[in-house]
């Protein structure tokens, strides 16, 4: 067999994603660029009473309530003010039966890259107290390691409403008109 015909085979079973990174501190993180619904400056939400602390509040994006989850609060970060560079990533999460809109807040948008599967290295395993379910893998870039997370597991149901039972809030806030 020849070389290059090796090279074809290994090439053909390798699967590339493209992951959307951004910056949250001094990490860098990715998402799979096909759950990016779209990308979006900070803007004021209507707050949900009784709601996590994470969750910032939820928006209309034409005519949908889309929820908005501070990453740094949902992963136990510094807090910061807002600044020019504080993006809402907005991405559609796949659940059992269906999916949901939901908008994650983050420091700034890095790239968009290339992973091959190959180059993930799984999470390594940091005990029984540290839940590292939501994160896919990590890849090295350059100089700089990225951690890949997995939205779907991060954002799925237990850890928000789902848009009709945050419809059914904001109906219920809203000040009839006279």
């Amino acid at each position: 067999m020849d070389v290059s015909h090796q090279q074809s085979q290994a090439t053909q079973g390798d699967v590339n994603q493209q992951y959307l990174t951004f910056i949250m501190g001094p990490e860098e993180y990715g998402v799979e660029i096909l759950s990016v619904q779209e990308i979006r400056g900070w803007q004021k939400t209507t707050a949900i009473p009784n709601a996590p602390e994470y969750v910032k509040g939820v928006i209309n994006l034409r005519g949908n309530v889309v929820p908005i989850i501070d990453l740094r609060q949902r992963f136990g970060l510094t807090e910061l003010s807002y600044g020019p560079t504080t993006v809402v990533i907005v991405v559609k999460v796949k659940l059992e039966k269906n999916s949901k809109i939901i908008g994650i807040v983050v420091d700034a948008v890095s790239d968009v890259i290339i992973v091959d599967d190959k180059n993930l290295r799984p999470t390594p395993d940091f005990g029984l107290d540290t839940d590292v379910r939501f994160i896919k893998g990590l890849t090295s870039l350059s100089d700089k390691m990225v951690i890949i997370l997995d939205v779907h597991k991060l954002l799925g149901n237990e850890v928000l409403p789902s848009a009709q039972q945050l419809s059914n809030i904001i109906e219920q806030l809203e000040i009839p008109s006279a």
